[in-house]
């Protein structure tokens, strides 16, 4: 005899009342990614809209191949490359209005700098001077995400408490397919669709988690097809397509700000260069798929748009590629500047209000320090 057929046993049974909260289907994403460029659609896009995007793409191209420069100088510790990925980087920040937040992840260097932030404040968190390296006040970008997906939770507490305060903003966080998998993803959507909070959760679907591909991390048929599980909307977009992520993100944010909740918005795109400086992509997939990818590239599919349709000339192009080159040569030039630390900035900004602890150590340390800076026949 099983537990359950055990008289008096507990037969859960849903209540009378009981009917489906949320009807499914308005939620369910697009059975192909949303494509504008190459479409009767990209006639109806803003031309200024498109060259702006065009040349944030050149420009983010040039930064991720500086970036990546610089590591093999020993001016940066590790730089994850986003070449390839750079639709989605400059629409997630174009959307946005001043007031709104960006939740970054550590490869959104380029959504950073689009957003406002310095080139090299963007850096600094990657070279090991600073846990940031920029106000996030400032132009209301958070800090750059190491561990994955707790940004997401962050974006969900902020949106929530705007809202609450009755101020007019959204959130849009920023996450990889390899993030979907933690704990914090699935936290920050559930809380998220409960209190309808403002907030545009982006996934970058780049085809691996450093070596592990999508396959491997889920069977759904679409990590955008998670959203249904939380009763929040799913959008599929292609992730190369600049104008395309751009309208999606666009209207996931003007739905936001109405009062519409979340939407999960998939990205399919792909890292076309290895997880960081320090990985062999090699070994865990071929030249082929990359080779194959790369025909799909986001700067070759806009400037075959904004050229076919008399939008760019030769001389829009030159002047896009030698603004990415001002670019370059300036952050190669303040990267090969060597900053002036303070050992003492170890304890500032840990807590509002510094622990005995916290303050025994920094008087240890400045101990330490003035007994180096004093003279050695002094130390006798």
């Amino acid at each position: 005899m099983t537990v359950m057929e055990q008289r008096g046993a507990y037969r859960p049974t849903p209540p009378p009342a009981w009917q489906p909260r949320t009807d499914s289907a308005p939620l369910l994403p697009d059975a192909e990614p949303y494509r504008v460029l190459g479409t009767e659609t990209a006639a109806e896009v803003d031309p200024e809209l498109l060259r702006r995007l065009y040349a944030e793409l050149v420009k983010g191209r040039r930064y991720n191949a500086q970036a990546t420069a610089l590591t093999k100088q020993g001016r940066l510790a590790v730089y994850p490359s986003s070449t390839g990925q750079e639709a989605c980087e400059v629409a997630a920040a174009l959307v946005l209005e001043e007031r709104d937040w960006l939740f970054p992840s550590y490869r959104d260097t380029l959504a950073v700098i689009a957003r406002g932030v310095d080139p090299v404040e963007a850096l600094t968190l990657l070279r090991g001077d600073w846990h940031t390296g920029y106000d996030p006040h400032e132009h209301r970008v958070a800090p750059l995400s190491t561990p994955l997906a707790t940004q997401l939770p962050h974006a969900v507490g902020l949106a929530h408490a705007a809202r609450l305060k009755g101020d007019d903003v959204v959130a849009l966080a920023m996450v990889g397919d390899g993030g979907t998998s933690e704990g914090d993803f699935h936290e920050a959507l559930n809380f998220a669709a409960v209190w309808r909070a403002p907030v545009v959760f982006l996934v970058q679907n780049n085809g691996f988690a450093i070596s592990v591909p999508l396959a491997k991390q889920t069977a759904a048929p679409s990590l955008a097809h998670k959203a249904v599980g939380y009763g929040v909307p799913g959008r599929l977009v292609d992730g190369n397509d600049a104008a395309a992520v751009h309208e999606v993100l666009a209207d996931a944010v003007r739905r936001a700000r109405a009062g519409g909740g979340p939407t999960l918005v998939e990205a399919i795109t792909y890292r076309v260069e290895a997880h960081t400086n320090a990985d062999d992509a090699t070994r865990y997939r071929g030249d082929a798929e990359v080779e194959t990818w790369k025909r799909h590239d986001p700067i070759a599919l806009l400037e075959r748009e904004l050229t076919g349709r008399g939008l760019l000339d030769e001389a829009g192009v030159e002047a896009a590629r030698q603004d990415a080159e001002t670019l370059a040569a300036s952050l190669r030039a303040r990267m090969n500047e060597d900053p002036a630390l303070d050992p003492m900035d170890l304890f500032t900004h840990v807590y509002a209000e510094p622990t005995p602890q916290l303050l025994e150590q920094r008087e240890q340390l400045r101990a330490e320090l003035a007994a180096e800076a004093e003279p050695e026949g002094a130390q006798r």
